[in-house]
């Protein structure tokens, strides 16, 4: 007995070992995903840092702060955005050699022409890096200000100009190679898993949300909440695939199938939209509604399928795709037999029946391709991808030009101060009012950054007097040195990662290396730091209110502008060219209305409107999309009814100009130009009724154009206030 006890109480002690071994790996797992994965980036920023400024100390390269400028400026928490930063700088950076070379040479001892020409150069790099995405951006941003940050200092000494040209690109260099090595030794953080997990939880969560859409459990307000989400997660997802490119080969190779998921996934979002609506117009006790209900119980059921405990993702991905396929293999024949009754007890309702099973069974379809994608992925090898698809992104001539015009004033009141005052810190004024315009083109609020820029360079510059005074000249040795650095950097390095507060710590981290970084010579010189202290903050200041008065992102005209290409999505589905459009259509739709969420941050009403406008912008594009391609294929129509072709190319004119000019004249022209189609189609559909492939071709059709005018007409859309209000109003 004694010896059973004993055993007993061996098998006791190694389950809570056991038990306290796998709680230990749950917290450590949960600290590296949280608070763990910010002390990291600490670490390495920090790290990459010393470790850039020893290289160029030994190197004696004459300022290695601006490799500690460099890390700071690029060091993220992915390896692959490192990657991607690091190959856009080194690009950037010799773009802007380049031109600071040439400017100097071309406008030798001539400081109005020169700064006229850095103003011009900065000012459309920067309007250039509004034309791209992710770290392109960041390419052009460096082309402007590393031609700024070279040149400026030397206007008035053309002979060191390519000296130091190959001074800064060897410092640059090195803060890119530092950066590069501490993010891909020191405990890396691969964007390949990043971008796995975010596969796996769209997925799942999709499936709920489609399945409580399905059951009508989701509110407008929390419907529109979540779709809202759906475009950041859709603009998201591309820059994500895009760090990853340069990170693993891997992922390299897939490239082409992340991008074709994105693709089915803003698709299988647009079908799940355009069915809600129509549900939405119908309502569930509607004759037409009544009959599929079985059919939308029994898909929102498939899809609310959770993964089973050890279920990988391909298992459950595959038994989600196989379930649906079954689902659709039924749908045709049921609807067909249910359909039978209405034909003779309500002949008025079979046009939205008919629409409603055509959404039905289109929106199966598409989550069926998105899960067999996103399946194929989990493979460990994936066959070539039989199709290119490109997200093709979409910015406003205006707010680049907007940009341009706003960079280039702040630059020449500065540059004009600078030189009507002799200002001595004036070059670096211009310096930072460059760094800030360019290093704000990309945020929502531009003015906030600026301050809370010209507040760390504050502290930058008083914690960079107090080194020069009383820190350096009482260090001995690199060791010490960077002893007493890395209390100052980590802090800096740690604001910059926190969001909402990121401008603290660029401010802080990038002036006080710039101002106060040790160089091989220290130069103690506190009077000048203080001045070009001063400098860098009035610079920004005046930048901020540049930013806040002059020229307010929130303008209205801006706003109505960005509005007007969101609309304009629907005249490129309309007149654009078949092949590619629906893709063109899709991620140029999401990444507008991404860039309206980001501008109107805080503004619920103006953003509600857009969101709307988005929305049936989606609707009707993705209808008329849909009629495009399949009155294109059944081209026959036109040999049955010579009215026919003329009414289609009357129908995508009229939506065109709705959308270009909203207004109740406009809409009630295109709302006849679809009852006339509609009218000739159900003519063909009459004759060719015994005909079984061309009489699902006609009702397609009819389906694509019944739910076109019931979006045209919906009453909570934007387009249902015109339908409301006078002839002579236009939509807002």
């Amino acid at each position: 007995m004694n010896r059973q006890q004993a055993i007993n109480r061996t098998f006791d002690s190694r389950r809570r070992v056991e038990s306290l071994w796998r709680a230990t790996r749950r917290a450590v797992r949960d600290w590296q995903g949280t608070d763990g994965a910010v002390w990291l980036h600490l670490l390495k920023t920090v790290t990459a840092c010393l470790m850039a400024m020893g290289i160029a100390m030994l190197l004696d390269l004459p300022q290695p702060r601006i490799a500690m400028t460099t890390v700071f400026v690029l060091m993220q928490p992915l390896s692959g955005m490192v990657f991607a930063k690091s190959v856009y700088r080194i690009v950037g950076t010799g773009v802007g050699m380049v031109a600071a070379v040439v400017l100097g040479a071309v406008f030798v001892q001539q400081p109005e022409l020169y700064i006229l020409g850095i103003t011009a150069w900065v000012a459309a790099c920067t309007a250039a890096a509004m034309r791209n995405r992710h770290f392109r951006w960041y390419g052009f941003v460096l082309a402007g200000y590393t031609a700024a940050l070279i040149g400026i200092p030397v206007v008035t000494q053309p002979n060191g100009l390519f000296l130091a040209a190959l001074g800064r690109g060897a410092e640059v260099a090195i803060g890119i190679l530092c950066s590069g090595i501490v993010s891909a030794v020191i405990m890396p953080r691969q964007s390949g898993s990043l971008l796995t997990q975010t596969l796996r939880m769209r997925f799942r969560d999709f499936t709920a949300f489609a399945a409580g859409v399905l059951a009508g459990g989701v509110e407008r307000r929390a419907f529109e909440g979540r779709f809202a989400s759906l475009v950041d997660e859709i603009v998201s997802f591309e820059a994500t695939r895009a760090y990853s490119f340069f990170e693993d080969p891997i992922l390299r190779s897939r490239s082409q199938h992340l991008a074709r998921l994105n693709d089915e996934f803003m698709h299988v979002c647009a079908r799940l939209h355009a069915l809600r609506q129509l549900l939405k117009r119908l309502r569930w006790d509607n004759a037409a509604i009544q009959p599929l209900a079985p059919y939308f119980n029994a898909l929102s059921t498939l899809l609310a399928q959770r993964p089973y405990p050890d279920e990988t993702d391909r298992a459950y991905a595959t038994r989600i795709a196989r379930a649906l396929h079954t689902f659709q293999c039924t749908l045709p024949r049921s609807v067909r037999e249910t359909r039978r009754p209405l034909e003779n007890a309500s002949p008025d309702a079979l046009q939205d029946f008919d629409t409603l099973a055509e959404l039905l069974y289109r929106f199966t379809t598409e989550v069926i391709q998105y899960s067999e994608t996103y399946a194929a992925l989990t493979l460990p090898t994936v066959a070539r991808a039989s199709r290119a698809t490109r997200y093709v992104a979409r910015t406003n001539w205006y707010v680049v030009a907007f940009t341009f015009v706003r960079t280039a004033v702040v630059m020449a009141a500065i540059g004009w101060f600078w030189i009507e005052t002799d200002w001595p810190s004036g070059g670096l004024a211009m310096i930072a009012a460059a760094l800030t315009c360019a290093l704000t083109s990309s945020t929502p609020n531009a003015t906030r950054m600026a301050v809370q820029m010209a507040v760390g360079a504050i502290f930058g510059s008083s914690v960079g007097y107090l080194f020069s005074c009383y820190v350096y000249p009482n260090v001995d040795g690199f060791l010490l040195l960077c002893a007493v650095l890395v209390p100052v950097l980590a802090p800096g390095a740690f604001l910059a990662a926190r969001r909402g507060v990121s401008g603290y710590g660029i401010g802080f981290s990038v002036f006080f290396c710039l101002l106060a970084g040790p160089d091989n010579v220290i130069v103690y010189a506190p009077d000048l730091l203080i001045n070009n202290g001063i400098a860098i903050v009035a610079a920004m200041l005046v930048a901020a209110l540049a930013f806040a008065i002059v020229f307010p992102p929130h303008m209205g005209w801006l706003i109505e502008r960005m509005c007007v290409d969101l609309r304009g999505q629907v005249v490129l589905a309309c007149t654009g060219k078949l092949d590619g459009l629906g893709q063109r259509f899709q991620s140029g739709t999401h990444d507008l209305m991404h860039q309206l969420r980001l501008l109107l941050s805080g503004r619920i009403s103006a953003h509600r409107r857009a969101l709307r406008w988005m929305l049936v912008a989606l609707e009707v594009g993705h209808a008329v999309i849909d009629l495009r391609r399949e009155a294109a294929h059944a081209r026959y129509i036109g040999t049955l009814d010579d009215r026919w072709p003329a009414c289609v190319e009357r129908v995508l004119a009229d939506i065109a100009t709705l959308f270009s000019r909203p207004d109740r004249r406009q809409l009630d022209r295109a709302l006849v130009s679809v009852r006339a189609a509609t009218w000739v189609a159900q003519q063909v559909l009459d004759a060719v009724h015994t005909d079984r492939g061309r009489r699902h071709d006609l009702q397609r059709l009819l389906s694509y154009l019944h739910f076109i005018r019931s979006a045209l007409l919906d009453r909570d859309a934007p387009l249902g206030a015109i339908s409301r209000s006078g002839p002579r109003s236009r939509a807002r």
